[in-house]
């Protein structure tokens, strides 16, 4: 390590979009990257010197990644996603460097946690029911008897909608457990080891548009970066997000109230530093904070917003985590850019094995359309909601108005095709 160069390690998934955007951002800040991963198999090929842990295992990880930094003198550890904000925190606590409480941020990955602790609070939250996940007989019976419809069924601890499913009445309350209930037992899922998934929860159905708020805390505060409008509706059966569009096109005075519920929720979570990401509902009955998140935005979605002139989310993300361990000291968050910005998670429409993705030139070249990438490779299976976990790619648009960039987005995925094959025909041709 150069005399001087702050050294910031980042805890990157195998699953994770981003890490070339953080390591750009820790570069311009001019400070060394020091990579953990759990990507074992390809470390020494992408990411020479990277740090091999076990993720699955968040306290032994956290200590591992410690002893192996600790001569380094690292200034800030940096997760992005729920399961690495908790090793990071760890990993931080042991290193005496700035971090979250870890108990708050093992709260925000685990909905039955979060839940409690905002109910008692007294912020306002749905109805809600913690269950075994193979809830049988006479207790589930009873439970198809008592929870309030619509209701909802979540895993605790998966992200990106990924098993949240509503049921409208008992036997759809039936199905929807059990549809869970598999997906938590499926190999994919049980490989990460965590007793939460032994558990479901059921919640009330809340109505109303959602809107998700992005910010940075600084001493437990939130610094509002933008609000993102989801346009299209979120009423299930399952809930794949889709649109993001800022600025938010919902009263300002309304906007204003979804701030003061996440600040709210911040202080009921005990949040204090760091990238924040939170999903809301607006109801009738006002803003209802859905999750909050320790970490920002996911996937490339990141890539949408820019501030001052062409500074990026990421470049925001570590600037913060470098000053808050050199000083504590809280420099001004430059404004978001005037132009009007969205970003489209295009969805997986047709489970299958993808052979090819058709009109990627026509869906750059449509007005206001900045770029699309597709994340998805090909032979790959592609898994639809509520099972699935990914998304096809990312689709990105600026313009004068939000309206626009909806208009273009919509514009440039209907611009694509996406042929896939079923596993049985591959099964056969084989």
């Amino acid at each position: 390590m150069l005399r001087g160069m702050p050294a910031l390690v980042l805890l990157l998934p195998k699953t994770s979009y981003r890490a070339d955007d953080l390591r750009a951002a820790a570069e311009r800040a001019g400070a060394e990257v020091l990579i953990a991963s759990d990507r074992c198999h390809v470390l020494a090929e992408q990411w020479p010197g990277a740090i091999p842990l076990e993720f699955a295992k968040p306290g032994e990880a956290a200590a591992a990644l410690a002893q192996a930094v600790r001569a380094r003198a690292p200034v800030a550890v940096l997760g992005v996603d729920e399961e690495t904000a908790v090793i990071a925190a760890q990993a931080s606590a042991l290193l005496g460097l700035p971090h979250n409480p870890i108990e708050a941020v093992q709260a925000t990955r685990n909905k039955a946690l979060a839940r409690e602790l905002l109910f008692r609070a007294g912020v306002p939250v749905p109805w809600f029911e913690v269950v075994p996940r193979d809830l049988a007989g006479a207790p589930r019976e009873a439970l198809c008897l008592r929870v309030p419809y619509p209701c909802v069924v979540k895993p605790l601890v998966l992200s990106g909608s990924r098993g949240v499913i509503r049921a409208d009445d008992p036997p759809a309350l039936r199905s929807a457990l059990a549809r869970v209930a598999a997906l938590l037992r499926s190999p994919q899922v049980a490989v990460r080891r965590d007793p939460a998934l032994a558990q479901l929860l059921v919640e009330e159905f809340l109505p109303g548009p959602e809107i998700a708020l992005e910010g940075l805390l600084t001493a437990g505060e939130v610094r509002l970066l933008a609000i993102f409008d989801k346009p299209d509706p979120l009423d299930g059966p399952f809930f794949e997000e889709t649109l993001y569009v800022t600025p938010s096109r919902h009263p300002v005075d309304l906007q204003s109230s979804a701030v003061g519920a996440v600040q709210d929720a911040v202080r009921a979570l005990g949040l204090r530093e760091g990238p924040l990401h939170a999903e809301l509902r607006l109801t009738p009955r006002g803003p209802r904070v859905l999750e909050v998140a320790a970490r920002s935005i996911g996937g490339l979605c990141g890539r949408v917003l820019r501030f001052g002139v062409g500074i990026a989310l990421e470049d925001l993300i570590v600037r913060h985590a470098l000053a808050a361990s050199a000083s504590g000291a809280v420099a001004p968050l430059p404004p978001r850019e005037a132009a009007a910005a969205g970003v489209m998670m295009l969805p997986i429409r047709h489970g299958g094995i993808l052979r090819e993705v058709r009109g990627l030139e026509a869906a750059r070249a449509v007005a206001g359309v900045t770029d699309v990438v597709i994340t998805a490779h090909n032979d790959e299976e592609l898994v639809p909601l509520p099972e699935g976990g990914s998304y096809l790619g990312f689709a990105f648009a600026r313009g004068e108005t939000p309206a626009q960039v909806e208009a273009a987005l919509r514009q440039a995925e209907a611009k694509l095709e996406v042929r896939v094959s079923r596993k049985l025909d591959v099964a056969r041709s084989g």
